[in-house]
């Protein structure tokens, strides 16, 4: 026996269970780039790290500029009620993203952590953008 089979795998309705609990909570960087590129962007991508100046060095196009510690209900009176918005940080080895969606789950908005992070979206091969973006607020 494997150590891979050595514990069972769980049954399939647990298996459905925990990975529609997982993908409720996560999107990955390859779809929110196909969004991004097919126009279809019906959520609000949150660049949650660093200061102003990391944000304009280099960031995913498209995302606005809100760092974690800032995220607040007045922050996100500017988007109606419903609005889903996706965090993103440095990558696996950050935790900026999470605390940020703890932040808006709290708050009562639905979200997403975007795995990866910039580390995913460079491992991806996609490109960054620099500079200020229109809705910037960071």
């Amino acid at each position: 026996m494997s150590l891979v089979t050595e514990i069972p795998a769980a049954s399939s309705y647990k298996a459905v269970e925990h990975f529609m609990q997982r993908l409720s909570a996560e999107t990955d960087c390859a779809d929110v780039a196909a969004a991004l590129r097919s126009g279809d962007k019906d959520f609000v991508l949150l660049h949650v790290i660093g200061e102003a100046r990391d944000y304009e060095r280099r960031h995913i196009p498209g995302s606005i500029h809100i760092p974690h510690r800032y995220i607040s209900a007045e922050k996100l009176s500017e988007w109606p009620e419903g609005t889903m918005f996706v965090t993103y940080c440095a990558g696996p080895h950050c935790n900026g993203a999470d605390q940020a969606a703890l932040k808006i789950a709290r708050l009562g908005r639905p979200v997403k952590v975007m795995i990866g992070g910039m580390t995913g979206w460079e491992d991806e091969g996609l490109p960054f953008a620099s500079g200020r973006e229109s809705g910037d607020i960071g």
